[in-house]
């Protein structure tokens, strides 16, 4: 059964289906990226600094940890380190094809 799926969909796709399925984690991965690079925009507006200034000048804490900017900042971390990662996976992954 799985075979003469795998069959159909490469006969339709007309291209192996490891190729067909690294393509799609790629797509995917270009979509998680492109939400953390806006997230990553928009924390630059909202602060008029890079997350890294944003550490150096500690601003969590000149703002009085209010539960915004903090939550500000781990929302922008993640974005930034998930930036990195997937960035990545991504090469990993385009080295396949």
């Amino acid at each position: 059964m799985a075979s003469t799926i795998i069959k159909e969909i490469e006969s339709i796709i007309e291209e192996p289906i490891d190729r067909i399925l690294v393509k799609a984690l790629i797509n995917e991965l270009r979509r998680k990226l492109n939400e953390f690079i806006l997230i990553d925009s928009s924390m630059r507006r909202k602060y008029g600094m890079s997350l890294e200034e944003f550490k150096a000048k500690n601003i969590v804490k000149e703002k009085n940890f209010s539960f915004e900017v903090e939550s500000d900042y781990c929302d922008w971390e993640l974005a930034v380190d998930g930036i990195k990662t997937i960035k990545e996976k991504i090469e990993k992954l385009e080295r396949l094809l």
